[in-house]
């Protein structure tokens, strides 16, 4: 008998953005910007906070703040309780930034989807470019 081992599949988006990293940084970690183009939370830049997202449909992800190293990368858990454990989503979000010449790229990584996780993937494969439109937008308008 084989065995397969599990792989864990990983959504990531690239978005280069006209935008200092500063001004990027900004729109990651300050709660009300936040709010504008990911969802409703109580985050704090710090490394061990637990917060929480607020989406939309009504779903609450909770949070841990796993890393911060200023203007450089944010990365913290995502985690979503379903009252079908198979749907249960443990996952991670790394932000990246990195100055360009023209502006600021943003790599955003959600790592952690099991194979048998299709609709939580597909949902992160089609969200995250959504989200990072209306993080373009916030940026040009609020920060």
């Amino acid at each position: 008998m084989t065995v397969t081992p599990s792989v864990i599949k990983t959504v990531i988006v690239e978005r280069e953005f006209a935008h200092t990293p500063e001004k990027v940084w900004r729109a990651l970690t300050q709660p009300h910007l936040i709010s504008e183009w990911l969802m409703k939370n109580d985050f704090a830049p710090v490394v061990g906070h637990s917060f929480n997202l607020q989406g939309e449909w009504g779903g609450v992800l909770d949070c841990e703040v796993l890393v911060v190293e200023q203007l450089k990368t944010l990365s913290y858990s995502w985690n979503l309780k379903h009252d079908d454990p198979a749907f249960d989503l443990r996952s991670v979000v790394t932000f990246s930034i990195s100055p360009t010449a023209t502006g600021t790229l943003l790599r955003m990584e959600q790592s952690g989807f099991r194979p048998d996780q299709r609709q939580a993937f597909g949902g992160a494969r089609a969200g995250w470019p959504q989200f990072l439109t209306k993080l373009e937008q916030v940026l040009a308008e609020r920060t």
